[in-house]
């Protein structure tokens, strides 16, 4: 393509402005990259190879090194970053500083980050002009099964666009001296779009020690707990001030984003994130809140409190590049498996949870009582059905064994001042046999009882 007196290189200008918001956000990349971030439909990185050129010759951009691959490493000029700025539709105070100098290290972390930034956003290969329609040959054989099914397979779809994130983020703490960057957040990705009001990402290349990892997050936790008074007089996050509420209980998520390369083996990797989860603990795990299991429950319940928790989530740069962010390439710290981001975000064992199931509860020991109540109107139902049994009849009385009449006596008669009974006479009977004379050995031994 031959160029012109300004730009002799032959860039477009909508190529030139996918290397300005590429740059205004990355800061420091390779025209690969850029391409593959902004525009993976086009053939190859020529014409962003191109662009950089022509911006070059108008000191916008400027090349001051390569990356480890060979590929050359470009960045943006002061003059640049106004014109990024213009691109992006940001203010100029919120595009940071330029990258002189990094480059001449080759940047592996800035190349670790820019690989993240395009394995998350993903962005689809759309054609950028149209192509012209060959005639296709008489004899060409119809294409066959394996080659439609080929052309039909859609990449992964990846979550927000350059505009959507933000790199070498100071988070600021006060100080008795003002603010100071308390951390540095390699990349922060806001895509409402896709449930992710905001999420920041750190980038390891598994160089530095756990533990210097590891104590990232305590500085994350304490710019989170920073508390600012609005003009109504009541205290909000200081991190709401610059980014919208998440939605969820807790502080915003930070997930790491693990490249090891091929210094460190896979037990290695699995090694330093389990280290890394155990050093970070008290960062992501709630506290425990023993609520019992509601009114007149037998077993012993509770829930986590998120409040203070960062939802630490770990992922592999291979595993986005591999199948995407919208899989399940996630691993929350407390949930020990592999997620989709909307299930990894969700808290495990909250006060929703907790409630969810004490509402099961309710509802069992309700169903519990109902069947209860029909199952004694069934009862009570069957009972009232049945007849009444037919009354037993009255055992016969005995006769008395002095006048034959039934023991119990005539009837209306009153036997309340007869003697007592004896079982085997009538109260006329006993009465008679007591005013009886008493023979002379009753007399001298007393009356005996007759055994029946």
């Amino acid at each position: 393509m031959g160029g012109s007196g300004t730009y002799p290189y032959g860039s477009t200008s909508a190529v030139r402005g996918h290397v300005l918001a590429a740059l205004g956000v990355l800061k420091l990349a390779t025209a690969d990259q850029m391409h593959r971030l902004m525009a993976p439909g086009h053939k190859d990185n020529k014409a962003f190879r191109n662009a950089c050129l022509d911006l070059a010759r108008h000191g916008i951009t400027v090349s001051e090194g390569s990356a480890r691959d060979g590929n050359k490493l470009w960045s943006l000029t002061p003059l640049g970053l106004d014109a990024a700025a213009e691109v992006l539709g940001r203010p100029v105070g919120e595009m940071g500083g330029t990258a002189r100098g990094a480059g001449r290290s080759g940047a592996p972390h800035a190349m670790a980050v820019n690989e993240t930034v395009i394995a998350i956003t993903r962005t689809p290969a759309t054609a950028t002009r149209p192509v012209p329609r060959q005639q296709q040959p008489a004899a060409a054989p119809p294409a066959t099964g394996q080659e439609t099914a080929r052309e039909l397979v859609l990449e992964a779809q990846g979550m927000g666009w350059i505009g959507s994130w933000s790199t070498e983020v100071p988070l600021n703490l006060p100080t008795s001296r003002g603010n100071r960057a308390g951390v540095r957040a390699d990349a922060v990705l806001q895509a409402p779009e896709a449930g992710l009001p905001v999420l920041f990402v750190e980038v390891d290349n598994c160089t530095e020690s756990a533990d210097i990892l590891a104590a990232k997050f305590e500085k994350y936790l304490r710019y989170f707990r920073l508390k600012s008074k609005n003009p109504l007089g009541s205290e909000s996050p200081v991190w709401r001030t610059q980014y919208p509420s998440t939605g969820r209980e807790g502080h915003p998520p930070v997930v790491v984003v693990f490249n090891p390369g091929t210094r460190t083996g896979p037990q290695a990797l699995k090694n330093r994130m389990n280290t890394v989860m155990e050093l970070t603990r008290l960062v992501w795990s709630g506290s425990y809140h023993g609520a019992g299991g509601g009114y007149g429950a037998e077993e012993r319940d509770g829930y986590y409190d998120y409040a203070d928790a960062i939802p630490l989530l770990f992922t592999t740069l291979d595993r986005l590049q591999t199948s995407g962010p919208r899989t399940a390439v996630w691993w929350r710290c407390g949930h020990g498996q592999w997620e989709t981001l909307p299930d990894a975000l969700t808290n495990p064992a909250d006060h929703d949870a907790w409630y969810a199931r004490d509402e099961q509860r309710r509802h069992r020991r309700e169903e519990e009582r109902e069947q209860q109540h029909q199952e004694w109107a069934a009862e009570k139902e069957r009972w009232a059905q049945e007849p009444a049994p037919d009354p037993e009849p009255a055992p016969e009385a005995a006769p008395c064994e002095r006048c034959g009449l039934p023991i119990t006596g005539p009837p209306g008669e009153d036997a309340e001042f007869a003697p007592p009974e004896d079982g085997r006479h009538c109260p006329s009977c006993r009465t008679d046999l007591h005013q009886q004379y008493p023979t002379l050995r009753e007399t001298l031994f007393g009356r005996r009882s007759r055994s029946k």
